[in-house]
């Protein structure tokens, strides 16, 4: 199976009680910043630059499991910044998972090693390495020298504890993709459970040139496409069928909340027209008419995973043919 029996079930049963209640706006993944503190400087990255003059503010530990207490996201994942510079790191995962959540880390490895052993083998608990091609494209993407190979080593070693590991692979305009099957075929060799993918963010605090269009999303993607057949991808097939413009979904961005030092970052992970103090005041003041492509001209070549893949959720029920490609796909 392709994600752990407990967090299927989690998910399902979270999903059909939702509907049940006839809730039609609900979280599935809390998208944590404890810290935007980082040690690299990526030059696609957006958090560094809109959070310049806040980059030293952190939650506390109570504020952080505060908001987890308030969001009912079955799934919280813990990012940044990078997680491993927020000092009570170890603390906040315990926290968490003593909620019964489950965690996905997101980190670029670097201070992995320092770390390792001291993070849980727990069921609900998942890293996400950040792995943008092989060696010179990778440390080229994170403006690093050496940064790939200290990725690998620190992948070993979580492997070897029996940690589940995933990487997140963004697709730039410049991105190689037979390149990336290359480095997918050695991650597996490695025993990674499986890769994310997803095109570039724009982010608006960003001017670099590196991001696709939708145009170009959808011909790269028909390619990722027939690249997840061969390899162990946990993006669904149909948030890939929406990227290579097979298949029509609407945004929902408050699938994906955002919270942060300055509060509940709204109306998604890219956009910031207002921070609230509480899950609940982003939730009912946010006009979530306002958004999506043909919306808001910030909108318009947005495929993001953060908006898109909560949308995967609200259509399997609508069609046979996806409900089976959803079951067989995780069943594999």
């Amino acid at each position: 199976m392709r994600f752990p029996m407990r967090l299927n079930y989690d998910l399902t049963k979270y999903i059909i009680s939702n509907k049940m209640k006839k809730i039609d706006k609900y979280p599935l993944v809390l998208m944590l910043e404890p810290t935007h503190l980082c040690n690299l400087a990526c030059p696609g990255c957006g958090r560094i630059r809109e959070y310049a003059d806040t980059l030293k503010d952190m939650m506390t530990l109570e504020d952080c499991l505060k908001s987890v207490d308030e969001c009912p996201a079955p799934v919280v994942t813990i990012t940044g910044g990078e997680p491993f510079l927020y000092p009570e790191i170890h603390e906040l995962i315990k926290g968490v998972l003593q909620r019964g959540k489950h965690i996905y880390l997101c980190t670029n490895a670097l201070l992995l090693d320092k770390h390792v052993d001291l993070l849980p083998a727990h069921p609900n608990f998942i890293l996400n390495i950040h792995m943008d091609g092989l060696e010179e494209t990778h440390d080229r993407a994170l403006n690093r020298k050496g940064a790939f190979k200290i990725a690998i080593d620190a992948i070993a070693k979580a492997k070897k504890k029996g940690l589940r590991v995933c990487t997140n692979t963004t697709i730039f305009k410049e991105t190689d993709l037979v390149e990336i099957e290359m480095l997918f075929s050695r991650l597996e060799e490695m025993g990674v459970d499986g890769m994310l993918v997803a095109p570039g963010f724009d982010y608006e605090a960003v001017g670099e040139k590196l991001f696709l269009e939708r145009r170009d999303i959808e011909r790269k993607f028909a390619e990722v496409y027939e690249m997840s057949k061969r390899h162990r991808f946990f993006s669904t097939p149909m948030y890939l069928r929406f990227l290579k413009g097979e298949k029509k979904l609407e945004c929902t961005p408050w699938g994906n909340p955002t919270r942060n030092p300055r509060g509940w970052k709204a109306p998604c992970y890219l956009i910031t027209d207002a921070h609230y103090p509480t899950y609940r005041e982003m939730m009912e003041k946010t006009d979530w008419n306002k958004y999506g492509v043909g919306k808001d001209p910030r909108c318009s070549q947005c495929m993001m995973h953060c908006g898109f893949e909560p949308s995967v959720v609200e259509e399997i029920g609508k069609s046979p043919k996806d409900m089976l490609e959803m079951f067989i796909w995780n069943l594999t």
